[in-house]
């Protein structure tokens, strides 16, 4: 990459950082994206899908394949605590601390290495999507018909990861990100005096045996060769110290790398709630909302990425899957298609994902917007 243009993707990228849109409230960030496609002579843009999403098409004639590439553009609602950092975020309590910042600059990158590239024909559709942090961004562009407005063969997404050396890509033979999903447990009882708990059915009870027993289907229920996670991260209950109340709630996340294991978590936990609930003559309410399916390579997709990624990094296949999600899985469900990790360096200091610490390393733009440009570029060129 020419100098020039990594010093002007940074500068890009630090913008963006310092002025972050929350997730569904990434309207400047568009707006931010389409100038700057504009600036490089990308004429084909269709704003407003599925939400603040942005769709730029760049097209040559001589050939009739189609492929996209994804980025996503939302913030977090975490508080920065690195205040010295020049381009800290602007807003308060709102931060790029997943580096979406730097997978939104990326893709402008390889908009501008391939305008500039004379080698290619086809059809390119650069996807930068919003509310990917929970919020179904990819569901909402899929629903407002973003396959069926702008055909694609297949489509190419990335993601920066702490902890692997800066600049190298990491691809995975299936898996890379977990299916997750958010569960509520409630435990209905009849709320009385503490100093009088025989008068009452007290819920607290119920859910303290419940916080244990969900552990159950992990250790005890699933298969040791197989993965998968159940974290209860908030009780909900009481107003008083000396009532028993009526209700308790239980909050969490679960995550598996197999559907089988999703179905298998979600039918535990319904059992052992109202088995619970049996034994302590409460009634158990279960809410299981799956957020995102498994995050999997398609084969042939897989092996085109790897090619590609070798063409402008060190490339470590094989990798590990992690139990983060990701709704680019969404994508992966309508077309073929594949996600690979850049390393962004060592993690320590709090520059993990989701730390009010993190911060992208500008350093690797050279390698994102190269290998999105390079995987577009085979994805169009080879069967």
């Amino acid at each position: 990459m020419d100098p020039s243009l990594h010093e002007r993707l940074t500068a890009w990228r630090r913008h963006l950082h310092a002025h972050p849109g929350l997730t569904l409230d990434e309207g400047e960030t568009a707006a931010f994206v389409v100038e700057r496609l504009r600036e490089l002579g990308v004429s084909e843009i269709e704003t407003g899908v599925g939400g603040h999403g942005v769709v730029a098409t760049l097209r040559r004639a001589g050939g009739n394949r189609s492929v996209g590439l994804r980025a996503d553009m939302d913030a977090l609602p975490i508080q920065e605590l690195d205040e010295t950092l020049p381009w800290r975020s602007t807003k308060p309590g709102v931060m790029h601390a997943c580096g979406h910042d730097g997978h939104t600059a990326a893709l402008l990158g390889a908009a501008a290495l391939l305008q500039a590239d004379p080698s290619w024909s086809g059809i390119i559709r650069l996807v930068f999507q919003p509310a990917e942090e929970g919020a179904g961004g990819a569901r909402h562009m899929i629903q407002d018909g973003l396959f069926r407005r702008f055909p694609m063969e297949r489509i190419f997404g990335w993601h920066n990861w702490p902890g692997l050396s800066a600049g190298v890509v990491g691809v995975h033979d299936s898996a890379v990100m977990a299916a997750g999903a958010r569960f509520e447990i409630a435990f209905e009882g009849h709320a009385g005096h503490a100093a009088l708990p025989h008068l009452t059915r007290d819920p607290m009870l119920g859910a303290g045996h419940a916080i244990v027993a969900l552990q159950s289907i992990v250790a005890r229920g699933l298969d040791p060769m197989k993965s998968g996670v159940v974290s209860v991260t908030i009780a909900e209950a009481g107003e008083a110290q000396n009532q028993v109340p009526r209700r308790a709630t239980l909050k969490g996340t679960a995550r598996w790398l197999e559907e089988s294991v999703g179905a298998l978590i979600e039918t535990r936990m319904r059992e052992i709630a109202h088995g619970i609930a049996a034994a302590y003559g409460l009634q158990a309410e279960v809410e299981f909302r799956v957020g995102v399916p498994v995050t999997a390579n398609h084969p042939a997709e897989r092996d085109l990425a790897a090619r590609a990624a070798a063409e402008v990094a060190e490339v470590v296949e094989h990798m590990t899957p992690a139990m983060t999600g990701e709704d680019f899985a969404w994508f992966l469900k309508e077309v073929p298609g594949a996600f690979v990790w850049i390393g962004n360096g060592p993690a320590e200091g709090g520059r993990e994902l989701h730390h009010p610490a993190y911060d992208f390393n500008d350093a690797i733009l050279p390698t994102a917007s190269g290998y999105l440009a390079a995987v577009a570029k085979r994805a169009l060129s080879e069967g």
